[in-house]
């Protein structure tokens, strides 16, 4: 009796277990701040980044996305719903949003873009075609707190590098919005594109997929730290 006590105990834990494995965490993004000088920050960019960004989640497919940035229509919503001008049966019930159990914060710590010739410029008649590559670079650094704990879940330095005819990372699958539109098609742009993929990339390893698929970030991670090591000197 006691033996089958024990198994039917520990079958239940397990289907408890495998319930929470399949549920995906509730997340959503808070803050993107900018600690660079980049020519392309703006008073908004911080709102269109967390909308990148949570698009970007969304579409991995891995996460329960909550949104933070406009709640303000959802709440108007909910009130309409409560003060009786509209079918109950219909009506948006209070208390029923869900909450987020992870909040990502973003800053924006390096930005870089240079110009440069190749040496491979034609000339036709004085006029000079070709020649010049730009480079641009961006680095965010990401916390992840848990809102429960207010603990730092995960921490990561990630970055997105591009340059005039391509750019590392993965396929952006959303569109800019606000000024940012005009640095779409630019290696600005495009190392703006490759950091978000990275990072929603990255949360979707980290804090979902996990196992094996961490190994190359941790790669990127120690190679990362090698490089800044290297730049630093010392006296």
């Amino acid at each position: 009796m006691r033996k089958s006590l024990v198994v039917s105990v520990f079958a239940l834990l397990l289907v408890t277990a495998s319930a929470f494995a399949g549920e995906k965490p509730a997340i959503g993004v808070a803050e993107f701040k900018n600690e660079t000088s980049a020519s392309w920050w703006y008073s908004d960019a911080a709102s269109d980044l967390a909308g990148m960004l949570t698009n970007e989640l969304a579409s991995t497919g891995k996460f329960k996305i909550v949104e933070r940035a406009k709640l303000g229509p959802v709440l108007d919503e909910q009130d309409l719903a409560e003060s009786g001008r509209i079918k109950k049966s219909t009506g948006a019930k209070i208390g029923k949003l869900t909450g987020a159990k992870y909040l990502v914060f973003a800053t924006v710590s390096a930005f870089d873009t240079k110009s440069r010739g190749t040496g491979g410029a034609l000339s036709f008649r004085g006029i000079s075609v070709g020649g010049k590559k730009e480079d641009a670079y961006i680095a965010v650094d990401l916390r992840v707190v848990d809102t429960t704990t207010g603990e730092v879940e995960y921490t990561r330095t990630v970055e997105g590098r591009a340059a005039s005819y391509g750019m590392s990372g993965g396929v952006y699958r959303g569109g800019f919005g606000g000024e940012l539109g005009k640095y779409e098609n630019t290696p600005t742009g495009k190392a703006i594109r490759a950091v978000i993929v990275e990072i929603s990339d990255y949360l979707a390893c980290a804090m979902v997929e996990q196992g094996s698929c961490m190994d190359e970030y941790n790669a990127k991670e120690s190679s990362r730290r090698e490089k800044t090591k290297k730049a630093i000197k010392l006296d």
